[in-house]
């Protein structure tokens, strides 16, 4: 039972980035104060849409690589690929004028999103962290019986 735990607690944990990494961009944008607000310029729009599909596409990523078998770099390369979506949405501050929200909405919360960024990748690590315990087990394990 340990075992099974071992393997399947940091796929559930990354399963659940990449649910949320596919579908909460479409929740928290495709509304009036985003897709169909009517102060947005097309290009702004053009930007959303592209952020919103290369959030599905990572969580499908995700997806893929975490529940494919065979390789032993899976879970590494689904961890890489669960973080890009978050770290680049924490690297969007450092853009000159950029702020988390647009009127109408008015947050007195500085970099919000950082609420969203540091969960999400603390458990990306945790995930990738009891992965790697999992496998240096493993390989002792094993070590231990050739032996």
């Amino acid at each position: 039972m340990a075992s099974s735990l071992a393997f399947y607690t940091p796929r559930v944990l990354l399963t659940g980035v990449a649910g949320i990494t596919a579908i909460v961009p479409y929740i928290a944008d495709y509304n009036e104060t985003h897709v169909f607000n009517p102060r947005w310029p097309g290009h702004a729009r053009f930007h959303n849409g592209q952020t919103m599909s290369m959030g599905s596409y990572l969580g499908v990523l995700t997806l893929w690589k975490t529940w494919r078998g065979g390789e032993k770099d899976n879970l590494l390369t689904a961890s890489v690929i669960a973080a890009a979506y978050y770290i680049t949405m924490g690297s969007a501050y450092y853009y000159p004028g950029a702020t988390a929200w647009d009127p109408p909405q008015h947050f007195t919360v500085p970099y919000s999103h950082l609420y969203v960024v540091i969960p999400m990748l603390s458990i990306v690590a945790t995930a990738f962290g009891l992965e790697q315990w999992r496998v240096t087990a493993q390989r002792s394990g094993e070590q231990k019986k050739a032996q």
